[in-house]
């Protein structure tokens, strides 16, 4: 009589084990589908409070209804503001997202929708950023330049050093299915777009000067505070115009909301001297070289207004109804409330513009673009298919803050996603969550590119480690997870095995990564008891028959309760809780003698990789 029965299909399942276990991860976290649906429960993002019910519809009802009191029958404008003054991180992407979402939603409604993107190249380069390759402390000399004016990083193919951080966010748009309109403010001032609006701001900066010291004399508001997600969170300050705050004042006796750049070493390091009104002849003089000059306005093209006079300009020139900013900037005194006034005096109104949170990053400290070795979109979607990254952006609302796990949470974020996504086929999502479900994964245009076959993306991961990206080795294994329904080429499983091989090469530890035996240990299988023994048998006896992916879970989870004199097929309420101790116990025997640790990836997806006939010889058969 066998004393481990092959599963039959009548009795009721073992629960499945979700996920993977990481590299290092101990094997104690090897959790049946049931316990891992608790904690699910407990700590979903999913889960959000009604009144947090699809932000995106509620801000899409707004613009359109306000677009169509102010502008009726043009199209709907948005807006977003990046710096390239260094690698534009995922903080900085929110900036982008937020109104991406609301435009898509528009555009499924039927409207035409223009969203914006001012690239802010014509701000100051104001230091050198650490963790860029192709610069040194050289790159300081060009300080108080506009950005298009500094040279790129050495061995760059763009022009300079906007356009080479510009690049790697128009791809990364691109693979996210972001629509806009992209404009280059280096372009627009040099060009003498704004002209007017920079000779209206001259005229009237007794009017701004006083708009701007109903704040210079408060005390500066105290930073706000909230709690913090994670190690790390990424401020968007520098990637949306914020070029320091800057209001023009302090240069000189008289306030001027302009700045040129030198004629003579092309610094903003100027101060205007003096001004007038009807011929437009500006004096000014460089701090750092001396040089001065003399221009008319109306024909001079190498300047820019400062920052809380530049972006409400935009607003009331472009027509923007809809402008997400960041915490910095909406707090009380900042560039957002104060532009509110200064708008009107260009003609304009201040946009619907909802604050947005910080972007955490796990395992990282605070640090903001300019300090280098920040995780970029284009870091983001190595490891992650453009669907799960915009529903990271979709589910919550703007002021909420969230995190992004290069770690080994990644795993239980695409677990989220896969259940999410069934539930939605099967119609029990709840209305919230099916609506940022389809905001990931679709825009107007249509559905983004998908990995046709979705397998669990820890065991991806889990093949990868032990494969080291062998792709003969890769497509066996995948092959034997369901012998009835096998993977007949790595094309079905990309890009999302592509995403996993990344993360594994990139962010797992080269002390972490799970390496084979190549022999067995036959002192440690010399010091075996009886039971430890018996346990080896047990498992050798079942491989054959249990060789897929759910068999081989149903087999190493059933030795030890065979062991305890129960069916390898009882469930949780007919076991004593010491059957999970005895199962951890044999599950790190089993590393122990396969990769020489305690812990490694999901035990059944090792075996698989592992091989059957080298796996007898590991154990000792």
């Amino acid at each position: 009589m066998r004393r481990f029965p092959a599963r039959d299909k009548a009795v009721s399942p073992e629960p499945r084990v979700t996920g993977t276990m990481a590299p290092g991860t101990d094997a104690t976290v090897h959790r049946t589908e049931a316990e891992r649906d608790q904690q699910t429960v407990a700590q979903s993002t999913n889960q959000e409070p009604q009144e947090n019910a699809d932000w995106v519809s509620r801000y899409a009802d707004d613009v359109i209804a306000e677009s169509e009191r102010r502008a009726p029958g043009k199209p709907v404008v948005v807006a977003s503001g990046l710096s390239p003054s260094g690698p534009i991180h995922l903080g900085n992407l929110r900036e982008v997202m937020t109104p991406h979402l609301v435009a898509d939603e528009i555009r499924r409604r039927g409207y035409e929708v223009r969203h914006l993107i001012s690239w802010d190249d014509y701000d100051r380069y104001r230091k050198v950023p650490n963790g860029v390759a192709g610069i040194d402390a050289s790159w300081a000399e060009h300080i108080g330049k506009p950005l298009t004016s500094v040279p790129a990083p050495a061995g760059s193919p763009y022009p300079n050093w906007a356009e080479h951080f510009k690049a790697a966010m128009i791809e990364s748009l691109g693979q996210l299915g972001v629509e806009f309109d992209g404009i280059s403010q280096t372009e627009q001032y040099t060009s003498g777009v704004y002209r007017e609006q920079i000779l209206h701001a001259m005229k009237h900066r007794g009017d701004i000067d006083a708009i701007l010291a109903q704040y210079r004399t408060k005390k500066a508001p105290a930073k706000q505070s909230q709690k913090p997600v994670d190690e790390a969170e990424l401020e968007a300050a520098e990637g949306s115009g914020a070029a320091g705050e800057d209001d023009g004042s302090g240069a000189g006796a008289e306030y001027y909301p302009y700045k040129p750049f030198c004629g003579g070493c092309g610094k903003d390091l100027t101060t205007v001297t003096a001004y007038d009104d009807d011929t437009t002849e500006l004096t000014y003089v460089c701090n750092e070289c001396s040089f001065t000059e003399t221009v008319r306005l109306s024909e001079f093209n190498r300047g820019k207004l400062v920052w809380k006079v530049d972006w409400p300009m935009r607003w009331a020139y472009e027509g923007v109804i809809f402008e997400p900013s960041g915490v910095d900037h909406s707090s009380p005194g900042s560039s957002f409330q104060v532009g509110g006034q200064i708008v009107t005096l260009f003609g304009g109104k201040q946009p619907i513009g909802p604050m947005y949170a910080f972007v955490g990053i796990s395992g990282m400290a605070k640090m903001s673009s300019s300090k280098g070795g920040v995780p970029t979109p284009a870091d983001a979607l190595e490891i992650m298919e453009p669907q799960i990254l915009r529903w990271l952006y979709a589910r919550r609302k703007p002021n909420q803050s969230f995190k992004i796990a290069f770690d080994q949470e990644i795993q239980r974020l695409y677990n989220e996603w896969d259940k999410l996504e069934a539930k939605v086929a099967d119609g029990s999502a709840l209305p919230a969550d099916a609506a940022a479900y389809s905001r990931a994964a679709r825009t107007a245009a249509g559905e983004l590119p998908r990995t046709e076959r979705a397998l669990q993306y820890g065991t991806l991961a889990s093949v990868a480690d032990v494969t080291a990206g062998d792709a003969e080795q890769t497509l066996r294994i995948l092959t034997e997870l369901d012998p009835a329904n096998p993977v007949t080429d790595l094309d079905q499983v990309r890009p999302r095995l592509d995403k996993a091989e990344a993360w594994i090469a990139k962010y797992v530890p080269a002390e972490s990564r799970t390496i084979v035996r190549g022999e067995p240990d036959t002192e440690a299988l010399a010091a075996l008891d009886e039971h430890g023994r018996e346990s080896l048998r047990l498992l050798l006896e079942g491989l054959d028959e249990h060789w897929s992916l759910d068999g081989l879970t149903h087999l190493v989870y059933g030795v030890p309760k065979v062991q305890a004199g129960f069916a390898a097929d009882a469930g949780p309420k007919e076991l004593p809780p010491e059957i999970k101790t005895a199962q951890r116990a044999f599950f790190a025997l089993l590393y122990q003698l396969l990769v020489g640790r305690d812990t490694g990836p999901r035990l059944p997806t090792l075996l698989l990789a592992v091989g059957a006939e080298r796996v007898r010889k590991l154990l000792g058969a």
